[in-house]
């Protein structure tokens, strides 16, 4: 698996994606949802077992985040006020790229320097939501010291590093064509929000935190299956 190719195709996918549904209809978006799918199954052949299970992992857990904070809470809305079918996969993408991004030869040679940028961007951006920036959010700081812990404790700081620099970027770029929009403040809480916050991309942690755990035990339990699956067979005839 070339990294670097992985990591370009990933950005300019999940960038088109994001320009042509600013284009379409709701029927637009169900093809869009289906070619993004599509892709992510593609993708996924290029890694192994348990990146696999990490990412599906993503998917499941990134939907449910969705879900309560796009419909149920309003944090932030899409532009047909609706969860775009392309969203669940996409988050897949944008894991499978972070992470090839952290697997590249420079990121391999400079992992510290990786860490490093993503702390100072993670860093600078909270900061800079506090007062400098022409929205405040407040909201969005919080999120940004549990990135900064795993960013120094972590094992796989260097996974973080690389997925909060790729969902940085789309958050940026998503906002600023008007794919999704973020509240000025947290319904019900009043804590005013930025667009995109920049507790956002810290709190995508989370679900690689939650990949992470999870993705050895069900490649372990696939493989159980698998094995048993003939001896039941056996057994059935």
């Amino acid at each position: 698996m070339k990294a670097g190719r992985v990591c370009a195709g990933g950005l300019a996918f999940i960038a088109t994606v994001l320009a042509v549904d600013g284009h379409v209809d709701l029927r637009g978006q169900l093809l869009l949802g289906a070619l993004t799918w599509a892709t992510l199954l593609a993708a996924l052949r290029l890694f192994e077992p348990e990146r696999r299970a990490q990412a599906l992992v993503v998917v499941a857990a990134a939907t449910c985040g969705e879900v309560t904070g796009s419909i149920l809470w309003g944090v932030y809305s899409y532009r047909l006020h609706n969860l775009p079918l392309f969203v669940p996969p996409g988050h897949g993408i944008v894991y499978l790229t972070g992470f090839a991004l952290s697997t590249t030869a420079f990121a391999r040679r400079h992992s510290r320097a990786l860490v490093a940028v993503a702390a100072a961007v993670a860093a600078g951006w909270g900061i800079a939501g506090l007062g400098l920036l022409p929205r405040l959010d407040v909201a969005g700081a919080f999120g940004v010291p549990l990135l900064l812990f795993f960013l120094w404790r972590s094992p796989a700081r260097t996974t973080y590093a690389g997925v909060f620099l790729v969902v940085a970027a789309l958050e940026l770029y998503g906002t600023s064509i008007g794919t999704w929009e973020w509240a000025r403040a947290l319904p019900g809480v009043g804590i005013p929000d930025g667009n995109p916050p920049s507790g956002v991309a810290s709190g995508y942690v989370c679900f690689d935190v939650v990949a992470l755990a999870l993705a050895p035990q069900l490649v372990a339990f696939a493989r159980f299956a698998r094995a048993r699956l003939p001896v039941l067979a056996a057994a059935r005839s």
